[in-house]
Protein backbone atom coordinates (compact mmCIF):
# COMPACT_ATOMS: atom_id res chain seq x y z
CA UNK A 1 0.00 0.00 0.00
CA UNK A 2 3.15 2.07 0.58
CA UNK A 3 4.30 1.82 -2.56
CA UNK A 4 0.67 2.92 -4.42
CA UNK A 5 0.82 5.74 -2.02
CA UNK A 6 3.76 6.93 -2.59
CA UNK A 7 3.20 6.91 -6.68
CA UNK A 8 0.36 8.61 -6.14
CA UNK A 9 1.85 11.33 -3.93
CA UNK A 10 4.74 11.42 -6.70
CA UNK A 11 2.72 12.14 -9.28
CA UNK A 12 -0.65 13.84 -8.30
CA UNK A 13 0.34 15.00 -4.88
CA UNK A 14 2.62 17.10 -5.53
CA UNK A 15 5.51 15.00 -4.27
CA UNK A 16 7.81 15.09 -7.68
CA UNK A 17 7.87 18.94 -7.78
CA UNK A 18 8.54 19.85 -4.39
CA UNK A 19 11.52 16.75 -4.36
CA UNK A 20 12.79 18.57 -7.56
CA UNK A 21 12.72 22.30 -5.99
CA UNK A 22 14.24 20.72 -2.54
CA UNK A 23 16.91 19.40 -4.65
CA UNK A 24 17.74 22.68 -6.99
CA UNK A 25 17.82 24.47 -3.64
CA UNK A 26 20.16 21.93 -2.21
CA UNK A 27 22.62 22.33 -4.82
CA UNK A 28 22.71 25.72 -5.09
CA UNK A 29 22.94 26.24 -1.21
CA UNK A 30 26.29 23.30 -1.57
CA UNK A 31 28.07 25.85 -3.69
CA UNK A 32 29.16 27.81 -0.69
CA UNK A 33 30.61 26.93 2.28
CA UNK A 34 28.49 28.44 3.96
CA UNK A 35 25.26 27.15 2.77
CA UNK A 36 26.55 23.23 2.83
CA UNK A 37 24.71 22.63 6.09
CA UNK A 38 21.75 24.23 4.76
CA UNK A 39 21.75 22.10 1.75
CA UNK A 40 21.94 19.31 3.67
CA UNK A 41 18.57 19.72 5.02
CA UNK A 42 17.25 20.45 1.66
CA UNK A 43 18.56 16.87 0.59
CA UNK A 44 16.66 15.21 3.65
CA UNK A 45 13.68 16.92 3.14
CA UNK A 46 13.77 16.18 -0.62
CA UNK A 47 13.99 12.82 0.07
CA UNK A 48 10.88 12.84 2.64
CA UNK A 49 8.93 15.12 -0.49
CA UNK A 50 9.45 12.02 -2.70
CA UNK A 51 8.21 9.13 -0.54
CA UNK A 52 6.47 10.10 2.58
CA UNK A 53 4.60 7.59 2.89
CA UNK A 54 6.33 4.75 5.33
CA UNK A 55 8.80 7.39 7.18
CA UNK A 56 8.29 8.99 10.51
CA UNK A 57 10.53 11.61 11.70
CA UNK A 58 12.40 11.54 15.20
CA UNK A 59 12.38 15.11 16.88
CA UNK A 60 15.83 14.86 18.75
CA UNK A 61 15.95 18.31 19.61
CA UNK A 62 16.71 17.64 23.63
CA UNK A 63 20.02 16.15 22.89
CA UNK A 64 20.72 18.27 19.77
CA UNK A 65 21.14 21.59 21.15
CA UNK A 66 23.96 22.64 19.28
CA UNK A 67 21.95 22.60 15.98
CA UNK A 68 19.79 25.69 17.85
CA UNK A 69 21.74 28.50 15.50
CA UNK A 70 21.46 26.77 12.79
CA UNK A 71 17.77 26.15 13.06
CA UNK A 72 17.33 29.61 13.84
CA UNK A 73 18.84 30.88 10.92
CA UNK A 74 16.92 28.60 8.53
CA UNK A 75 13.52 29.39 9.92
CA UNK A 76 14.24 33.49 9.41
CA UNK A 77 15.14 32.91 6.46
CA UNK A 78 13.35 29.72 4.82
CA UNK A 79 11.32 27.70 7.43
CA UNK A 80 8.58 30.32 7.50
CA UNK A 81 8.02 30.32 3.71
CA UNK A 82 8.52 26.53 3.06
CA UNK A 83 5.87 25.86 6.08
CA UNK A 84 3.23 27.91 4.63
CA UNK A 85 3.38 26.57 0.92
CA UNK A 86 3.51 22.92 2.46
CA UNK A 87 0.05 23.75 4.67
CA UNK A 88 -1.07 25.51 1.45
CA UNK A 89 -0.89 22.63 -0.49
CA UNK A 90 -2.10 20.59 2.64
CA UNK A 91 -5.19 22.96 2.67
CA UNK A 92 -6.02 21.93 -0.88
CA UNK A 93 -5.63 18.40 -0.52
CA UNK A 94 -7.76 17.74 2.13
CA UNK A 95 -10.69 19.19 0.23
CA UNK A 96 -11.74 15.78 -0.82
CA UNK A 97 -11.54 12.40 1.16
CA UNK A 98 -9.19 10.99 -1.08
CA UNK A 99 -6.56 13.83 -0.73
CA UNK A 100 -6.69 13.67 2.81
CA UNK A 101 -3.61 11.30 2.93
CA UNK A 102 -1.72 13.61 0.99
CA UNK A 103 -2.82 16.33 3.71
CA UNK A 104 -1.03 14.52 6.11
CA UNK A 105 1.90 14.39 4.66
CA UNK A 106 2.03 18.19 3.84
CA UNK A 107 1.39 18.83 7.28
CA UNK A 108 4.63 16.39 8.37
CA UNK A 109 6.33 18.46 5.41
CA UNK A 110 5.46 21.52 7.03
CA UNK A 111 6.46 21.00 10.68
CA UNK A 112 9.83 19.20 9.51
CA UNK A 113 10.80 22.39 7.23
CA UNK A 114 10.21 24.32 10.25
CA UNK A 115 13.28 23.03 12.04
CA UNK A 116 15.43 20.43 10.19
CA UNK A 117 18.42 20.13 12.20
CA UNK A 118 18.92 17.62 14.56
CA UNK A 119 15.53 15.83 13.46
CA UNK A 120 16.00 12.59 11.50
CA UNK A 121 13.88 10.53 9.11
CA UNK A 122 13.77 6.87 9.60
CA UNK A 123 11.40 4.09 8.35
CA UNK A 124 8.07 3.31 9.59
CA UNK A 125 8.16 0.39 11.99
Amino acid sequence: MRLVLNLLWALVGGGLVTALEYLLAGVLLCLTVVGIPFGLQCFKLAGLALFPFGKDVDDGRPRRLVSLPFNLLWLAFAGVWICLTHLGLALASAVTIIGLPFALQHVKLALLALWPFGVEVRAAR
